[in-house]
């Protein structure tokens, strides 16, 4: 993958072009231009176009528009990657101030090269933010079958609510299990003792009758 993936990338206010970036010839910022008009300028949202082997792909945000033109090979994750780049960084340097008040192409001598140093990352770390959008994808999914599980436990009857009260429930009944093991325990103690009291007194007496018969037998006082 090259450089030459991304071909041209501007960010506008509004309809208004206010910095631009290629190094290619063609008509595709005239093309980008178009489906500029077309966009939605209340929404904040992402769009892309397929036009000639090309995908034109946007992200809009509080009334700026970003984009950039890319090869179609080139997946639509990492443009979008790159338009995130271009936002956050646009709007550090010119946000609230600059950016309301420039004329069209005014920040293309500013902003330009900051386009295509951001190109030239991307296009270089391809590969690690693919990664990181594919593990991000994956804790979304998890997070998705979280709430879904939850949905569905909710359709069953079971809200939050009665959820929680059983656990305290069944957190209530381990604890009372457990106290009941503790006095079951003690109780057998007791009579296990008992039991070997009983047992021992038994033997004593034995042996002191047994002990009384001998001496009686023998003679035992001097």
């Amino acid at each position: 993958m090259g450089q030459q993936s991304f071909i041209y990338s501007f960010v506008a206010r509004g309809t208004m072009v206010l910095a631009e970036y290629t190094e290619f010839t063609g008509n595709f910022p005239s093309i980008a231009a178009q489906c500029l008009q077309k966009l939605p300028s209340s929404s904040n949202s992402k769009f892309t176009y397929n036009c000639d082997h090309h995908t034109f792909n946007f992200l809009v945000e509080d009334g700026f528009a970003y984009c950039v033109v890319a090869k179609d090979e080139l997946s639509k994750q990492i443009s979008i990657a790159f338009l995130e780049r271009v936002k956050a960084d646009f709007k550090k340097r010119y946000g609230g101030g600059k950016a309301s008040t420039a004329i069209a192409k005014s920040l293309n001598k500013e902003f330009g090269p900051v386009m295509k140093e951001h190109m030239r990352y991307i296009v270089n770390h391809a590969e690690e933010i693919e990664k990181l959008i594919k593990v991000k994808a994956q804790v979304s999914e998890v997070k998705s079958i979280m709430l879904e599980n939850i949905d569905k436990a909710i359709d069953r009857g079971e809200n939050l609510t009665v959820l929680s009260d059983k656990t305290e429930n069944l957190r209530s009944q381990a604890q009372e299990y457990k106290k009941q093991g503790t006095q079951v325990r003690r109780k057998l103690w007791y009579q296990n003792m008992k039991i070997k009291l009983a047992v021992l007194g038994i033997v004593l007496l034995l042996v002191l009758i047994i002990w009384l018969s001998v001496c009686h037998g023998l003679d035992c006082t001097d």
